[in-house]
């Protein structure tokens, strides 16, 4: 089994997507180093106390961190941004002479499963791709975000963990969409989630469009 430098955390990160990190503690700045002057991949596993046993994360799912960019700062700090690459499971915490852990981890991949055909995952796919750009369209509206939303993957699996990182989700939630080996579970899961959303947010981005513009539609820009 491969061995990878383990950084738990009190967040979850998701294949295909970035996430900014600061790290000041002297054993993940070392971390940091060894993965740049290596691979460049740590995982991330979450764990709600970051002061608890590091042995609890044996069987916890997490990801592989690719650093994107680092910026080192005087003190030693360093701002970093990752972006999340592949699941893992913890098979267990071996003894190393690196003062951060280290685990033995095998890969966590979708489970074919063949109840779940391809079809029915392209249905549920073609659901909530638009429901998702509803309610991000009228967030952005809501605000006043001239930017667009960031591409969506075209392959269903990446899809899910993309949208399961823009939306509001508690940790445990995007804990569970980690662990989900179904794709087409993951986006019936957000289905769920958005479609009771999506007119609310879309009443209340048509209400700031119209008390922006004073209730005559929108007016020109000065």
């Amino acid at each position: 089994m491969p061995r990878l430098p383990l950084f738990p955390l009190p967040l979850v990160l998701f294949p295909g997507v970035t996430l900014p990190l600061h790290i000041f503690e002297p054993r993940y700045r070392q971390m940091l180093d060894d993965c740049i002057g290596d691979t460049a991949l740590f995982g991330v596993a979450w764990q709600g106390d970051p002061d608890g046993d590091i042995a609890s994360l044996v069987g916890t799912v997490g990801c592989t961190a690719r650093i994107m960019r680092r910026e080192t700062l005087a003190d030693g700090r360093s701002n970093v941004v990752v972006e999340g690459t592949e699941r893992f499971l913890v098979r267990r915490i071996v003894t190393s002479n690196r003062s951060y852990h280290v685990g033995e981890v095998d890969r966590y991949d979708d489970l074919v499963d063949t109840a779940e055909s391809a079809a029915e995952l392209a249905q549920v796919e073609e659901r909530v791709r638009p429901l998702f750009l509803r309610v991000a369209a009228a967030a952005r509206a809501i605000a006043n975000e001239r930017h667009a939303t960031p591409a969506l993957p075209g392959d269903a699996a990446r899809l899910s963990f993309a949208i399961a990182g823009m939306v509001d989700l508690d940790l445990a939630a995007r804990q569970r969409m980690l662990v989900s080996r179904s794709p087409a579970g993951r986006l019936r899961d957000l289905e769920r989630l958005l479609e009771p959303v999506a007119p609310v947010i879309e009443s209340r981005a048509e209400v700031h469009r119209r008390a922006g513009g004073n209730g005559h539609g929108p007016q020109p820009e000065p």
